[in-house]
């Protein structure tokens, strides 16, 4: 169907019947030109060479008709020729930016699987395999946030420039959105070692630096790769097989690639599950506080508590953390879980002695909402719960992102009177000036150093410099991971002030805390018309 547009500027259909009249007048006009032309053309001549009769005038208007007719016809060409160039470069533009990434060039994700398919119908006809990457930029949405979506848009397309021009002569490549991107190409499959000095090549590329809108931007990759004649029916599952494996990569530490294999499935299926159920024990209070004590080295009694996360599942039983806190950071679920372990944490503590405090890890997720501060004074609020009793903790790597953000954070916190430590300490890349930057109120020895103290001189020396560098600052250092007594007595001769670790006992649950604080008259006591304010007792037992 051709189109045509009116005096208006309206676009119309023009119908094939419409075409082939044109056509007809245009051919009729030219076969009654030469009919009434030559007879007029000859009579003319006659008349003013010869002196003959003129033409006759019929002849002549008809003549002049035909003229009309042939340049009307001309001209209609002439428009329809125009209107089938102009919808054709039409779809094919509708073509480009229906099966191509308009920012790389790339194929979009519908036509990977398009094409994808031809080419593994290709592969099982010339008894060959065809690998696919799929491969995504590590920390690409900090760059975006940092420099802007300009800056992210000619990073990606440099990234697709790099991938482009490390795959085989026929190969598919794809973005199929953000910042993921997917390669296809075939290859013997008794020679897997081509395919994976391809990814090697790739993953190297990617952790070099790229130059964008004249900044020198540092990033990595995670690829994950499938190949078609392992267990892969279709475009459609090796796709996916794929993506398996990419995921793999990144949880495995990214900056590298992996093969897929199906215990990755079997991974991702449990990996899937506990999001399912997470997204349900969040608002059902599933996940709950459990408090690992806090001893004061010098004295030996109990300082505080330190509030970690457990999911009380109603039919797998306790979850650890380790499983679903990184679930919660991937889908953003981190901020609606910490916010309420907070909550019925300082609920459990509110009737606690004023001297105990409470430490609460903050996630980096959470460092990235400039909110953060806001929400937390509000639950404290709530709740009733002292902040000056209140201790929140901050690992180094959370820093990262965003130094400015997090000071603007603390000082908030700070304002209302609650304390800062800086967890995991030893671990970080720029410990001290991370320690200038921020008004600290203690030090945390991460207990990767503390479980080796008596073990290895290494550990024993760090954990030294870290106690001195703790006393010259006036921070008081907490070390964690005290398992046995000897470790103990090491960190007391040190001269550090406070541990944590299973040596004073498991983490508790609020009612198993509750039992130990009855049990050191550690709780307030009502007052005997209970109604006035409560009382704190005064003593306290070791720890």
């Amino acid at each position: 169907m051709l189109l045509e547009r009116d005096e208006d500027g309206d676009t119309h259909a023009i119908s094939p019947r419409a075409n082939l009249l044109t056509g007809a007048i245009s051919v009729a006009a030219i076969l009654l030109f030469i009919g009434t032309g030559s007879s007029v053309l000859s009579t003319t001549l006659q008349h003013y060479l010869q002196g003959g009769a003129p033409a006759d005038r019929t002849l002549v208007i008809a003549l002049l008709l035909n003229v009309a007719l042939i340049l009307f016809g001309w001209r209609r060409h002439a428009a329809l020729s125009e209107e089938i160039n102009i919808r054709a470069a039409a779809e094919e533009r509708a073509h480009q930016l229906a099966s191509r990434d308009p920012l790389t060039g790339f194929l979009n994700r519908r036509s990977l699987a398009e094409e994808g398919a031809a080419m593994f119908v290709r592969a099982n006809r010339r008894r060959k395999a065809m690998a696919l990457f799929m491969l995504d930029l590590d920390h690409f949405k900090t760059i975006n946030d940092m420099h802007g979506h300009a800056i992210g848009d000619a990073l990606l397309r440099a990234v697709a420039s790099e991938i482009a021009s490390m795959m085989p002569p026929v190969a598919l490549t794809a973005r199929l959105g953000g910042d993921e991107f997917s390669c296809g190409f075939l290859f013997d499959a008794a020679e897997p070692g081509t395919v994976e000095r391809i990814a090697e090549k790739l993953v190297n590329r990617m952790a070099q630096p790229f130059e964008a809108e004249g900044l020198r931007l540092h990033i990595s990759c995670s690829l994950g790769i499938a190949r078609s004649d392992f267990d892969c029916s279709s475009i459609d599952a090796l796709i996916r097989s794929a993506d398996i494996a990419m995921y793999a990569a990144k949880k495995s530490g990214r900056n590298r690639f992996a093969w897929f294999d199906h215990s990755m499935e079997r991974e991702l299926q449990v990996r899937n599950e506990l999001e399912s159920g997470l997204r349900l024990a969040i608002p059902r209070h599933e996940i709950v506080p459990y408090f690992e004590q806090q001893i004061d080295l010098s004295t030996g009694r109990l300082h505080g508590f330190e509030v970690l996360a457990r999911w009380e599942h109603p039919t797998r039983g306790l979850i650890s953390p380790e499983l679903f806190i990184p679930i919660a950071e991937e889908t953003g679920m981190i901020a609606e879980l910490s916010l309420s372990i907070m909550r019925q944490s300082f609920v459990a503590a509110r009737d606690w002695d004023p001297s105990l405090t409470l430490s609460i890890n903050i996630s980096p997720w959470q460092l990235r909402d400039a909110w953060l501060a806001q929400k937390i004074i509000k639950v404290l609020t709530e709740t009733g719960f002292p902040p000056n009793r209140l201790e929140v903790e901050i690992t180094e790597s959370a820093l990262f992102d965003n130094l400015a953000l997090a000071q603007s954070i603390v000082g908030s916190l700070k304002n209302q009177g609650v304390r800062l430590a800086l967890d995991d300490f030893g671990t970080g890349y720029s410990s001290l000036a991370h320690l200038r930057a921020l008004p600290f109120d203690r030090i945390k020895i991460d207990k990767s150093f503390i479980l080796s103290l008596n073990h290895s001189a290494d550990s024993a020396a760090i954990v030294h410099a870290i106690i001195s560098l703790g006393e010259s600052l006036k921070l008081p250092i907490t070390a964690e991971g005290v398992e046995d007594a000897a470790i103990e007595e090491r960190l007391r001769a040190l001269g550090c002030a406070k541990a944590q670790g299973w040596h004073y006992g498991r983490p508790l649950s609020a009612n198993g805390a509750r039992r130990l604080l009855a049990e050191r008259r550690l709780l307030l006591q009502p007052s005997r018309s209970e109604a006035g304010p409560a009382t704190p007792t005064s003593q306290r037992l070791a720890g």
